[in-house]
């Protein structure tokens, strides 16, 4: 688990966010480093044994650099005020769907699936959904699964409004077939990460996701089009 000093620091960066304020609090960095590090080795921890394609991922694989992308954005801050950890199987250069958790002030949740895929791979999501749909709905419909996450994350930049082309708006699984992303999420609130259980409670929701990626994963190995 997090440390109460870490989100503090986490905090006060985000009331503080410029390299001033940064370098003069480096070494309350470095302690909030580790003690990121260590929250994504007790996710391994517990994920590994559960899903076998997370064997090999170790704690620098799963993690995000501080720093932000400022290149194309209008938000000029140059850190990043919370934290994220990403388990999947895909490799530098290779997609694959995976586990996140999403650690911020208010907006803290898990999740899982394939967010944003590029063309060519959204192409090979939707191909299989449509010979496959049964299973995905299957997978969907799930008890447990249905009961923590609800369905597919939707909203108006994640969804067409006709179906994709190549499909017949008659499709049986067209709803699913005009996603453009692929994920479920469900939130959690900040405080939840001082409990002991927290890494333990978060994997027993996170492993719900495992059918669904290997569905989209499933997808995304094959060669065909």
């Amino acid at each position: 688990m997090l440390s109460k000093d870490s989100l503090q620091f986490l905090k006060d960066l985000q009331a503080n966010n410029n390299r001033d304020w940064f370098l003069d609090n480096k070494k309350r960095y470095e302690i909030f480093k580790k003690d990121y590090h260590q929250l994504v080795a007790d996710f391994l921890d517990i994920m590994k044994p559960l899903d076998p394609t997370l064997e090999l991922l170790e704690v620098k694989n799963c993690t995000f650099r501080i720093n932000r992308d400022i290149r194309f954005s209008k938000d000029k801050s140059p850190y990043k005020s919370h934290i994220g950890v990403w388990l999947s199987s895909g490799t530098k250069g290779q997609s694959r769907a995976g586990y996140y958790v999403h650690i911020e002030k208010g907006a803290s949740f898990i999740a899982g699936g394939f967010y944003a895929p590029l063309a060519d791979d959204l192409k090979k999501v939707r191909k299989e959904i449509a010979y496959f749909y049964d299973d995905l709905e299957a997978i969907l419909n799930e008890k447990e699964f249905k009961k923590v996450f609800g369905d597919f994350d939707r909203n108006e930049k994640s969804t067409l409004k006709n179906p994709p082309r190549g499909y017949d708006k008659e499709h049986p699984a067209i709803e699913l077939l005009k996603l453009k992303s692929f994920e479920a999420s469900v939130k959690f609130d900040l405080s939840e990460i001082l409990n002991k259980d927290f890494v333990s409670k978060m994997s027993k929701k996170l492993i719900l996701l495992k059918p669904l990626n290997e569905f989209i994963n499933r997808a995304l190995t094959t060669d065909e089009f």
